[in-house]
């Protein structure tokens, strides 16, 4: 997956199903509550090997398996066929930070770093973006 220099909005713009609204929602929050913090599309293959297209919010360097220094997001947003994904990539106290919301967040598929849900209203809006914010104050 590479940070391209495709428009973050003409992409948001493009997203014209059902999760299009909430995609856009949920980016502006995100960008409310990490400010400063740059947008870029992500594009290519992902966990999986899933072709994806990915909004990602912040910078930071970690180092791969294969022992590279990588360039990622803090957060990230993806409309996926059937559902909304939000990426965390930031651990505290040695496991992903999204584990420590998890029970929070209401309707939600979770794993290690992304929480999946259908529809905005599934989730607990207010839990999610405590966890951006906490995520911004860690990155």
């Amino acid at each position: 997956m590479e940070r391209t220099s495709k428009s973050v909005d003409a992409y948001l713009a493009s997203i014209q199903d059902e999760r299009g609204d909430d995609i856009r929602s949920l980016d502006e929050a995100i960008v409310e509550r990490m400010p400063g913090a740059q947008r870029h599309l992500y594009e290519g293959k992902f966990w999986g090997g899933s072709d994806q297209q990915i909004v990602g919010y912040g910078k930071m360097d970690y180092e791969n398996r294969s022992g590279d220094n990588v360039e990622w997001f803090v957060v990230g947003l993806a409309a996926q066929k059937n559902y909304t994904s939000m990426y965390v990539n930031v651990a505290k106290d040695g496991r992903y930070l999204l584990r420590n919301y998890e029970k929070r967040l209401g309707k939600a598929k979770v794993g290690s770093a992304s929480v999946s849900f259908g529809n905005l209203d599934d989730v607990d809006f207010d839990v999610l973006m405590e966890l951006v914010e906490e995520a911004g104050r860690l990155a």
